[in-house]
């Protein structure tokens, strides 16, 4: 694993100073402080290291997220733990970063892993919507909450500088808010038509 991790290290100094059009195996290789013949042990090619790398960022960004909220004991830490992790992300990590050097391989990276993350989200935040369902008396959208929730991180990410910091708890506050009222309007109000925010 420490090699795997010395790989990726380097693939994403790479990526993050030239771009991933420009990365080399020999590069790698040279930044990792390893011979080809280590390196393609693991992989078989470029792509085959790209994909790879995007798929420890992923399961890297997920698994502290979820060290980040074992400690939480009540559903509203469970949320704002969540909302901190996801701010803090935006501003110390390199999404921003990657997206300028290798907008081609971020894009496709943030389109890749949107419906895992509109997926595991759901997940993470199932204390917080049972404790909402119970006290509304309606069933939320979860899928449609996390849906948004995503949208607002990664929009985060493409535009640079038009959100302050501790903005984006309050916006997903605001969002939360908006569908946990519209949930009550329709248990008192029902129309009779489909709703997704009561749909199970």
């Amino acid at each position: 694993m420490q090699t795997m991790e010395k790989i990726f290290d380097a693939t994403e100094r790479i990526i993050l100073e030239s771009g991933a059009e420009r990365i080399s195996i020999l590069d790698v290789c040279r930044i990792a402080d390893m011979s080809r013949g280590t390196f393609y042990r693991y992989f078989d090619s470029q792509e085959d290291l790209l994909d790879a790398f995007s798929e420890y960022k992923r399961e890297s960004f997920y698994q502290m997220l979820a060290e980040a909220l074992e400690s939480c004991t009540t559903p509203e830490e469970r949320l704002a733990t969540m909302v901190s992790y996801l701010e803090d992300y935006l501003a110390n990590g390199n999404p921003r970063r990657m997206l300028l050097v290798a907008p081609g391989f971020a894009l496709k990276f943030l389109k890749r892993i949107f419906r895992d993350a509109v997926v595991r989200f759901q997940v993470f935040l199932s204390p917080v919507f049972d404790a909402w369902d119970q006290r509304l008396g309606v069933k939320l959208d979860r899928e449609l909450i996390c849906d948004l929730m995503v949208r607002l991180v990664m929009s985060e990410q493409l535009v640079e500088g038009e959100t302050e910091r501790g903005a984006i708890p309050q916006q997903i506050g605001q969002l939360v808010i908006a569908l946990r009222l519209a949930g009550i309007h329709e248990k008192k109000h029902p129309t009779g038509r489909a709703s997704r925010v009561s749909r199970r």
